[in-house]
């Protein structure tokens, strides 16, 4: 379970950097994305989701029954403690697992914003240019067209305005991968600590069964 959910932590984690950093790949990404999100794929997604916010319950109820179970004893055992971070690591490795995938949801949301605002753009230009080049008409003409400019380019601020809060959101979003990958690193060294914890409770249980046994 643990090495599942690590391995699609990473893959996601190299998913957002291929969106957020202008690469050959990234075109063949948004394509991939964009197949994802027609027919069944938002079904199959959600499905997914779903699963992982059910099996995410269920580990935070384990914790909940074993507070609870440590509260009336007094004591934490050595098992419970154990089955304590395995569950608490578990349900944090699925939460940053959702949080990942609504990230490259609105990074792929961004994205097309992006490309579609540029095209609009572009297009504005090309037909503002044309206005322009079109100037040697007749006075109301000219008049209309001058109006219909300067509609034009209040548009075209706007779209750029717009596009520029595009690219500091999707760099914000890149800085937030950045530290969640700082992040997951923890997350890797608590676990191999509590492999090593888990390893020494055992050790400590068979020298107990052991004087037992002697006894």
């Amino acid at each position: 379970m643990l090495h599942l959910l690590y391995t699609a932590i990473f893959s996601e984690m190299l998913l957002i950097l291929t969106l957020v950093f202008k690469t050959p790949l990234r075109k063949l990404v948004i394509i991939s994305l964009d197949r994802v999100k027609r027919g069944r794929g938002p079904i199959v997604v959600s499905t997914v989701g779903a699963t992982l916010v059910v099996v995410l319950s269920s580990s935070l109820y384990s914790m909940a029954k074993i507070q609870h179970r440590t509260l009336e004893a007094g004591i934490l055992n050595p098992t419970d403690q154990v089955l304590m971070s395995k569950h608490m690591l578990e349900a944090s490795l699925m939460g940053f697992l959702l949080f990942l995938s609504l990230m490259i949801d609105r990074l792929h949301h961004y994205i097309r914003e992006l490309r579609l605002l540029r095209k609009t753009m572009e297009a504005i230009k090309k037909q503002s240019r044309s206005f322009e080049d079109g100037k040697n008409g007749h006075t109301e003409e000219l008049k209309t067209l001058t109006e219909e400019i300067a509609t034009l380019k209040s548009k075209i601020k706007k779209l750029e305005s717009e596009c520029e809060a595009k690219g500091h959101a999707a760099k914000s979003l890149e800085t937030e991968v950045e530290a969640h990958k700082k992040q997951s690193e923890g997350f890797l060294m608590e676990y191999d600590r509590l492999l090593e914890d888990n390893q020494s409770l055992r050790s400590q249980l068979q020298s107990l069964e052991q004087s037992s046994l002697q006894s």
